[in-house]
């Protein structure tokens, strides 16, 4: 007697985790709305997670096996996987992907009644809100800095990091922790994105002092280590190559469909119809989301170097950080 031959398919003896859906970490905000459109219309297959407190969280979540992928600011990823000694620690994640093309105005706020604070000149040495330790919020305080002089050399011969150039960096996780913060004085400022912030201006709640624009193309894709191979022509998970294929017709749909955008923007994510047509003036998302240039990256280590966020022949080299380039 012969007992029957059961043929299995390549994908029926795959592991469960590899078949399941792509969760995926995102931002809330109106930068979301092409993520929004590839699944309404084009059938991205995946588990959208927002992430309120944005992208430092969105690292927690990747490195503890919360989400697969994240879509999020560039100097955030960056800073993240600046920090990681590569020969003890594969940082959870790499970057794979470019969404959004143009930089990010981050504003400085206050509270609506601090008349210590009078221009970005008074912020030096205060306390500086953020979101987590590493996030995009942390890491422009920084920039900021640098910009402004505020920073002050590394100790000679040594490798400890030169003191910071604020009093106290407040971890308040919300924008919502933050706006209150600086309001009671438990933080003097924050940096968040220009139109998100934009309507608590006009309401009265925080003032705004100034702005900064980060000196890199502000959002990138990454995906788990787990989907990205350990080589570096190693070929990216499936599902990670139709998430492009996907967003690229909600990019697409996007930028063809503008009165969608805005009503989308103006009512599901609580903007104003008039801030959402300004927005869409000021951003552009790429053709092709598949990939990153590597001179971006270098360029934001440069910077992030700099400003002594990340420091030379320390950390994940650019080149280890990306796993597709353009």
């Amino acid at each position: 007697m012969f007992s029957p031959v059961c043929y299995l398919s390549e994908q029926d003896i795959l592991p469960d985790t590899q078949m399941a859906r792509l969760r995926i970490g995102y931002v809330p905000e109106h930068f979301s709305t092409p993520i929004h459109f590839a699944q309404a219309h084009y059938g991205l297959d995946a588990e959208l997670i927002a992430f309120p407190s944005g992208t430092g969280h969105m690292v927690t979540a990747l490195r503890s096996g919360e989400i697969d992928v994240g879509i999020g600011l560039t100097e955030g990823w960056i800073a993240g996987l600046g920090r990681v000694e590569e020969q003890d620690n594969d940082g959870g994640y790499r970057l794979v992907g470019t969404y959004v093309e143009t930089p990010l105005c981050w504003a400085i706020s206050t509270g609506a009644d601090r008349p210590d604070i009078a221009s970005v000149d008074s912020l030096k040495g205060s306390k500086i809100g953020v979101s987590r330790i590493g996030s995009g919020s942390y890491v422009m305080g920084y920039v900021l800095a640098d910009q402004h002089h505020w920073l002050l050399p590394a100790a000679a011969n040594t490798e400890t990091p030169p003191p910071p150039p604020y009093s106290q960096f407040v971890v308040l996780n919300t924008f919502e922790n933050l706006r209150k913060a600086v309001n009671s004085g438990e933080a003097d400022f924050f940096m968040w994105e220009h139109f998100t912030s934009k309507k608590y201006y006009d309401s009265g709640e925080i003032r705004r002092v100034g702005e900064i624009y980060t000196p890199w193309s502000s959002w990138k894709i990454v995906a788990a280590t787990a989907l990205v191979g350990k080589d570096a022509g190693a070929a990216l998970d499936a599902r990670v190559e139709d998430l492009f294929a996907k967003l690229d017709l909600g990019i697409k749909h996007f930028t063809e469909h503008e009165d969608e955008a805005v009503a989308y923007i103006s009512t599901a994510l609580d903007y104003s119809e008039e801030d959402a047509r300004e927005w869409l003036k000021t951003v552009r998302f790429p053709e092709k989301t598949r990939g990153v240039d590597p001179a971006v990256v270098e360029n934001t280590v440069d910077v992030l170097r700099k400003a002594g966020v990340l420091f030379e022949g320390r950390g994940m080299r650019p080149e280890v950080m990306i796993a597709k380039t353009r």
